[in-house]
């Protein structure tokens, strides 16, 4: 007869592969904080976004864009990696933003080769 008890071998492989996927889903860079802050109203047009990830990325494959009112793209110069702070990204502003609300889509790529992107808003007063 067939007994509803769990083995022992079969408890640990279950363990050993909940810990390795657990492991590979915390090791995403996801953002952390960004300024401006998500659903924030400022006062005035920031000179760059900075975003903050929980994993150091990789520059040359990560990437902002950043869109305005009816979805017109916002020029900005090339988004690079602060240099003492390597989970961090720094947009820089080519013009300072108008008066409205701001969509920003982002993608990184972790050091350990893991892609992520996302989505936030943010208002000019």
């Amino acid at each position: 007869m067939f007994s509803l008890k769990r083995s022992p071998m079969l408890s640990a492989a279950t363990l050993l592969v909940t810990c390795i996927f657990s492991a590979q889903a915390l090791a995403h860079a996801h953002l952390k904080n960004q300024y401006p802050a998500a659903n924030a109203n400022v006062d005035a047009s920031p000179q760059a976004l900075t975003l903050t990830f929980t994993e150091d990325i990789e520059p040359a494959f990560s990437g902002v864009a950043i869109t305005g009112a009816g979805q017109q793209a916002v020029s900005t110069a090339k988004a690079e990696r602060a240099p003492k702070q390597h989970n961090q990204l720094i947009v820089p502003l080519n013009q300072p933003l108008k008066s409205g609300s701001y969509q920003v889509n982002w993608h990184v790529l972790s050091v350990d080769g893991h892609k992520t992107q996302g989505t936030y808003t943010f208002s000019v007063k």
